[in-house]
């Protein structure tokens, strides 16, 4: 089994004029939201083997966050630039492409694409992926090159919804 954790950025900064979007920072709402998940998910006990971010500044910055509260070292998160205004079809491709060793892959992108990966992997849909969102999909094969396209949706969580309960 594979396990899969597609993880939306959190909530940027549109404050900075002359700034691209590519090199948008971190908001501290989103920085709060980035530290609070991470750690809800390190005491479910959920390991990261392996973390791939887009370079996008505010999708590393919630990388580095999730990496220091999951116990896992900086220097490790390997950057992908297909990520970063990459399609579903593109990051499905660099997933087949992860070493078969890794069996739990934490993966920082953006929206639309990651709202429309969880959908094309799931029975049901999901509207959205909100910022600093965690959907966590269960694939059946031991091999990242054989990834089936549909898994099982073992959680879905963002900050809103552990606040509603």
């Amino acid at each position: 089994m594979k396990r899969l954790y597609l993880v939306r950025h959190a909530k940027s900064s549109w404050n900075h004029e002359g700034i691209s979007d590519f090199d948008r920072p971190l908001k501290g709402r989103g920085i709060r939201d980035a530290h609070t998940s991470s750690q809800w998910l390190q005491k479910q006990g959920e390991q990261a083997q392996l973390m791939v971010s887009s370079p996008a500044t505010r999708a590393i910055h919630t990388a580095l966050i999730f990496a220091k509260n999951l116990h896992y070292a900086y220097a490790d998160i390997v950057l992908a630039e297909e990520i970063y205004g990459g399609d579903e079809q593109g990051i499905l491709e660099l997933i087949k492409g992860f070493e078969d060793r890794f069996e739990s892959v934490y993966l920082f992108g953006h929206n639309p694409t990651l709202t429309a990966l969880v959908n094309l992997c799931i029975e049901h849909i999901i509207d959205n992926v909100p910022t600093t969102g965690v959907a966590c999909l269960q694939f059946k094969t031991d091999r990242w090159s054989t990834l089936p396209v549909n898994a099982e949706l073992l959680f879905f969580d963002y900050p809103k919804k552990r606040s509603l309960q």
